[in-house]
């Protein structure tokens, strides 16, 4: 099972806007926690893997190739039931970050604990949704979704909020 395995993760740059240094941040994080450890196992391939992961028609695509970069398969998913908490997350990270930031720091505790559980209950989906192609454990799952929260930011969750760009709300 050791090699199941990430080895290598990508995101699609051209879904990318780096808006400030505390999506950086959360970006490079789940990408080095990710890489430090993680348990996944696409179905009928043999790993280690190098995964790209980008949005496209309003689905996640999930590019996995072998150790050498051969493409094996495409995983690709429909994001709709992941609407609520993409927006949700985004919604208290932003709050979150601000409350850190202010000068008298109130309600911290209680909103990295929501956080934390939107980002679990959004694992767990996760997990269930890929569960016939992709197996992973729940550490794994968390930092995919980290990730996949990066992948939206350019699209200001237009990708899983709205049918056209037009009726989408604007990134801050």
């Amino acid at each position: 099972m050791e090699r199941q395995r990430i080895i290598d993760i990508e995101l699609d740059e051209r879904s990318i806007l780096r808006r400030n240094e505390d999506i950086e941040q959360e970006r490079r994080v789940a990408v080095f926690d990710l890489l430090e450890k993680n348990c996944f196992d696409a179905n009928g391939h043999e790993g280690p893997f190098r995964v790209k992961l980008r949005v496209e028609d309003n689905r996640l695509a999930i590019d996995i190739k072998d150790e050498s970069g051969e493409k094996l398969d495409t995983v690709r998913m429909a994001l709709g039931r992941f609407r609520r908490p993409i927006r949700e997350y985004f919604a208290i990270c932003e709050s979150y970050f601000k409350a850190v930031r202010s000068e008298h720091p109130r309600g911290i505790e209680a909103l990295d604990m929501a956080r934390r559980g939107l980002h679990n209950d959004a694992a767990e989906l996760l997990k269930d949704c890929l569960k016939e192609r992709i197996e992973m454990d729940f550490d794994t799952a968390r930092r995919l979704f980290t990730l996949i929260c990066v992948l939206h930011i350019k699209q200001s969750t237009t990708a899983v909020d709205s049918p056209t760009p037009a009726t989408a709300p604007r990134a801050r």
